[in-house]
């Protein structure tokens, strides 16, 4: 009996371990993934304190290095890739970084087939012509190699390309023009454009099929139907609600440096308020999520669509952008 006894006593005093352990682990796990699941604050552009003496290019390759190291080293690490606790099982800033690959991949291409170039038939400048494909390697990728050390690698070949315009390489160029802003500004439209449609796909459930509307001799590819479902999926509402956050974070960064680099030709169009108006809209999407989840309420029911509101501060946002480049169009 005595033995028995001592028995019990020794499971229940395990037991008693074994359980305050698990607590303990479970309370530093949560901890560290509330750390790790914090948006990054934006930052100033750097930008020359005298603008007559500013380097035309330098604050939108340093800004897009800057976003993205960011990317890669804030609280975490870059989350996407991780296969360790607690960061398989968060999801809301892995979206967040796609959102923000998304948007450095699409400048980073704008750079190279653009800004780096006079004309179509000029030479690509080849720190950017290496570093550039780099972005774009597999951002789910965690061995051999991992997506880390191709995004690094991009980083150091922009910063070569950054250096050289700093130091007056005559043989790297950054072209300040309408045509060029254009280019990168018709690929943040469209980015814009789908994210607001994902946006409020939240609380749609159908919609008229109008992707042959306004063209008369349009075919597609198959049959279209009338209408097409579209519901967001209740587990995907919070993926694109993080992914619209993440673009619109990392926009505000290459809006405040187009400001600086393209300074001359916004003047010449009068255009300098409707950047300003766009980085507005974007920064007030930006705004803390005070709820603890992202709410899917109806369009008028008793809780709040956070994905709605996200998508109106985006359509303003991208209605200020087809503005300006309507402007740009004009001679």
């Amino acid at each position: 009996m005595k033995r028995s006894a001592e028995s019990i006593l020794a499971a229940q005093k395990w037991t008693r371990i074994g359980s305050w352990s698990l607590g303990v682990f479970l309370l530093i796990m949560f901890v560290f993934g509330f750390w790790f699941s914090r948006e990054p604050n934006v930052f100033w552009v750097n930008r020359p304190a005298d603008p007559e003496s500013a380097i035309v290019g330098f604050s939108t390759t340093d800004t897009l290095i800057r976003v993205s190291e960011t990317l890669l080293e804030k609280p975490g690490g870059y989350l996407t890739n991780d296969k360790i606790l607690p960061n398989v099982f968060l999801d809301n800033i892995p979206n967040w970084e796609y959102g923000v690959l998304q948007q450095v991949r699409d400048l980073a291409r704008v750079i190279r087939n653009d800004y780096s170039r006079s004309q179509s038939q000029s030479k690509e400048d080849e720190n950017v012509a290496a570093a550039e494909p780099r972005f774009f390697f597999d951002n789910d990728s965690w061995i051999l190699p991992a997506s880390e050390s191709e995004y690094r690698d991009a980083i150091k070949g922009f910063s070569k390309y950054r250096d050289s315009l700093a130091a007056g390489d005559p043989d790297t160029h950054f072209f300040a023009r309408a045509d060029n802003l254009r280019e990168w500004l018709s690929q943040v439209e469209k980015r814009l454009g789908s994210l607001t449609r994902r946006l409020g796909d939240s609380v749609a459930i159908n919609r008229i099929n109008e992707d042959l509307a306004g063209e008369p001799a349009a075919e597609a590819a198959g049959a279209q139907p009338d209408t097409v479902n579209v519901r967001t999926s209740w587990f995907e509402v919070d993926d694109i609600f993080f992914e619209a956050r993440g673009t619109a974070w990392a926009l505000v960064h290459f809006f405040r440096a187009a400001e600086f680099d393209f300074a001359h030709v916004l003047a010449d169009k009068n255009a300098e308020v409707s950047v300003r108006q766009i980085i507005r809209e974007l920064e007030a999407s930006l705004h803390p999520l005070r709820s603890p989840l992202v709410l899917n309420g109806g369009g008028y029911g008793l809780f709040a669509n956070h994905s709605l509101v996200m998508a109106n501060y985006l359509a303003r946002a991208n209605a200020a952008v087809i503005n300006l480049r309507d402007l740009l169009d004009q001679g």
